[in-house]
């Protein structure tokens, strides 16, 4: 709505066929990534063959003793090849696949998913075959999403050991861009701002129960002209606690006094922690970056991509508040590629020049050289 207040006027709700299919898979994956978390075991696929999946980082006895009876009788080990290759094992372009040896202790097991890992040599016996079979890919993807190393053990035929509903890979592997299809406006109210005193906050909640997403809206963006647009990822160390370590605070608070000077606009501010691998999991990168690590390395290290996250969600809040063409400040130009993929319309890039200081000075030429930041 040019020249006035925005409001959630592109609404798309969910069809009658489509949303119980969705809805009953995505609280599938909710119920299984509760699971892991627990260091309990949940069921991935259907039928005799398949698979009950277990977190490493979080294993319990009992869950261990379970995948040990199975009928197949093999625990086997998966792993991103990105963490193959920081324990020594031949990296390739898809997971390493290995058996455990029966004698493997639960702390043995368990020690693989420190962040600087030991040696794998003497608990495995031998590769697997499965490893370009796409549960896998889903398994680990899910231990992502519980904000968990990618390390899994798993064991075959376990139909009716595991009192879950049946996970599908494809649900997992879509799940993100299932949560952020159809977020609900469920709040809104008048925020002023030590750089934006007209201004705005309005929350956003995936309808399966997620964790929320939030607009900033500064000023009244005109809609029918390109809107300057901040897409912001968590960050509890850089924008709660004043870390040194990084720039997002300081782009944050930047963004907000830039969009103000601009007259309007909006920061989409996206729950996904260390680019996208968690809270936890970027503590121990940074422990790993201590030791020597960049910050690419150091995710590497852990098993994750570089980079994580997503934007779906943000291009479903920008169509939500009826923006299609925005001016996006960012120096990611991935940000730009993603959003583009989503419909966006990104009409130019305003680069958010921060000033270094000797805590972060490594990080940002890193984000440079590595990642094609423009600054």
């Amino acid at each position: 709505m040019p020249n006035g207040p925005m409001s959630d006027t592109a609404t798309r709700p969910p069809g009658p066929i489509e949303l119980p299919d969705i809805a009953a898979r995505s609280e599938a994956v909710r119920r299984a990534i509760d699971a892991l978390r627990r260091g309990g075991a949940v069921a991935l696929g259907e039928g005799p063959a398949r698979l009950a999946v277990a977190a490493a980082e979080v294993l319990s006895q009992p869950t261990l003793d379970a995948l040990r009876a199975s009928d197949a009788g093999a625990v086997v080990l998966a792993m991103t090849s990105p963490r193959a290759g920081a324990l020594g094992m031949e990296a390739a372009d898809r997971p390493h696949v290995a058996h455990l040896r029966p004698a493997a202790s639960l702390d043995e097991i368990r020690a693989l998913a420190q962040p600087q890992g030991v040696d794998l040599r003497p608990l495995l016996a031998g590769e697997d075959d499965a490893s370009a079979d796409p549960a896998i890919a889903a398994a680990l993807q899910l231990a992502k999403l519980a904000g968990l190393m990618p390390m899994i053990l798993f064991a075959r035929d376990v139909a009716g050991r595991i009192d879950l509903p049946a996970l599908s890979a494809a649900g997992i592997l879509t799940f993100a861009e299932d949560s952020a299809r159809w977020l609900t406006r469920v709040a809104e109210t008048r925020l002023p701002l030590a750089d934006a005193e007209d201004a705005r906050l309005v929350a956003f909640r995936p309808w399966d129960g997620g964790a929320e997403a939030l607009a900033i809206v500064i000023g009244t963006p005109d809609t029918a002209s390109p809107v300057p647009v901040r897409i912001h990822s968590s960050c509890f160390t850089g924008d709660l606690i004043g870390s040194l370590r990084c720039d997002c605070g300081d782009q944050l608070r930047g963004a907000i006094r830039a969009i103000a000077d601009l007259g309007a606009g909006v920061v989409v501010y996206l729950p996904q922690e260390g680019r996208g691998i968690g809270l936890v999991n970027k503590i121990r990168a940074y422990a790993l970056q201590d030791a020597g690590f960049d910050t690419i390395d150091a995710n590497t290290h852990l098993g994750f991509e570089p980079d994580e996250r997503g934007y779906a969600a943000a291009g479903e809040i920008l169509r939500r508040l009826g923006i299609s063409r925005i001016r996006l400040l960012t120096n990611n130009p991935g940000k730009r590629a993603a959003l583009a993929g989503l419909g966006v319309e990104v009409v130019d890039r305003l680069p958010l020049v921060i000033a270094p200081n000797p805590h972060n000075e490594a990080y940002l030429r890193t984000k440079k050289l590595r990642d094609g930041h423009g600054f």
